[in-house]
């Protein structure tokens, strides 16, 4: 009897941890839109605006790089983290920030799979297409446009020579990281057919296959498969 009752204390007192495990991993989601799933994989989401070195409206949802390029950090540095799988449904935002995160996200030695649910507009195709491999949803779109600029702008050559440099940048990244090239991408991002205010190209699921920027259409199912071969193929195992 004793030891049935000390062994029910023991259970007891696990109890709590697991419960502790949930609250976090719900705070998790909350603040940062990030969650380590099963078989050591780590989930992270860029959705709503991405937010640079100012903060947006509180009514806006945002992703913020501060939290994100710690968190990638942390997933190259963890021995118990074997993959990331990028989840995008993203209008856009900063660029600065937006590069931030593609280039940190390329330049993991750990496998990665980004899947583009809704939309993965301007600065977010280069993060769309900074992982390992890439999926679409059959509706999930992708806007390429050319650069823009709130605030005071300057009448001066040197404005448009800053515009054509940064925008030389996101295309050289794109190109690099996809089967898109760089000319056709340039043709995609100054199309005047399309969309009605503004240049640009909309492409929709297999459009954005088609054109070379992403790799395959899919959902989660898909997603997680590969992302689990590239983690076997990195470890050596057979699939």
């Amino acid at each position: 009897m004793d030891q049935d009752r000390e062994s029910g204390q023991g259970s007891a007192s696990s109890a709590p941890p697991a419960k502790e495990s949930r609250k976090e991993q719900r705070e998790s989601i909350r603040e940062t839109g990030s969650l380590e799933l099963a078989h050591r994989i780590y989930l992270l989401s860029v959705i709503g605006e991405i937010e640079g070195h100012e903060c947006l409206p509180s009514n806006s949802k945002t992703t913020k790089y501060e939290h994100v390029l710690p968190k990638l950090a942390a997933i190259e540095d963890s021995p118990d983290t074997d993959g990331l799988l990028l989840l995008l449904n993203t209008v856009g935002g900063d660029v600065e920030a937006g590069l931030a995160i593609a280039e940190m996200i390329a330049s993991l030695s750990k496998p990665t799979v980004s899947l583009v649910l809704g939309g993965s507009h301007s600065i977010g195709v280069p993060i769309a297409v900074s992982t390992d491999y890439s999926f679409i949803v059959p509706s999930g779109t992708m806007v390429i446009h050319p650069v823009r600029m709130s605030g005071t702008v300057i009448g001066a050559p040197q404005t448009y020579d800053y515009f054509k440099q940064m925008q030389d940048r996101i295309l050289g990244f794109i190109a690099a990281h996809s089967r898109a090239s760089r000319e056709r991408l340039e043709d995609l991002m100054l199309d005047t057919g399309i969309l009605t205010k503004d240049l640009g190209t909309i492409l929709v699921g297999e459009d954005a296959v088609r054109e070379g920027l992403i790799n395959e259409i899919g959902g989660i199912s898909q997603a997680l498969t590969k992302l689990y071969a590239l983690i076997n193929d990195q470890k050596g195992y057979e699939n």
